[in-house]
Parts: C-alpha cells; structure tokens; sequence
C-alpha cells in the first residue's frame, strides 16, 4: 500500500489561475487583504512637537541619561518618543529629504 504524499497541488494552480486571489475572486470568495506588503520602517518622533528631529542623549554618568531622547526641534526630553511607521518607498523618501536639509 503506497503512502500518501503529503503536498498536493493547491486547486488554483490545477484549475488555471495565476493567483490564489484570482482563483477565490472567481469563486466568489473574499480576500483578506495585507496590511502593507514588503518592509517596514519605524521613525522616532517628539510627543511634544511631531518633529522627527530626536537625538538619544548620551552622557557619562553611569544609568543617568540612558535611555533619555531630546528634541532638537523644541528641546523636550524625555524616555518615551512616538514612533511613525513607513513603508519602503515612504521611507526612502525621507531619507531622500534628510540628505536635502
């Protein structure tokens, strides 16, 4: 008696379909859709401000500072900053725009 495989052929690509997405829009299925494809970036930015401008302090105090960000823009310290999410392009663009300043 022969094993059974294990994989087997999903039934998009039996019936013809490019996609999974397009197999289930020609069923009649809906597709969840991802939040954001690809890579995602985080930037720090001043609760106070909204400025992305935000520096970690460093000192030499041993576990003073530490951990500690400071607003170049409005000069707000503080250890909690907000954080922008971006996608690659979005990312890339700021980048591009940090280079200009």
């Amino acid at each position: 008696m022969p094993k059974e495989s294990k994989i087997s052929t999903p039934d998009w690509i039996k019936e013809g379909y490019d996609s999974p997405a397009e197999y289930a829009k020609a069923k009649g299925k809906k597709v969840a859709q991802k939040k954001s494809i690809g890579k995602t970036f985080k930037v720090r930015i001043c609760p106070k401000c909204k400025s992305d401008k935000v520096q970690v302090v460093l000192n030499g105090e041993e576990g003073k500072g530490s951990g500690e960000w400071e607003c170049k823009n409005c000069k707000w310290k503080g250890r909690n900053t907000d954080e922008k999410e971006l996608s690659e392009d979005q990312f890339l663009e700021y980048l591009d725009k940090e280079d200009e300043e």
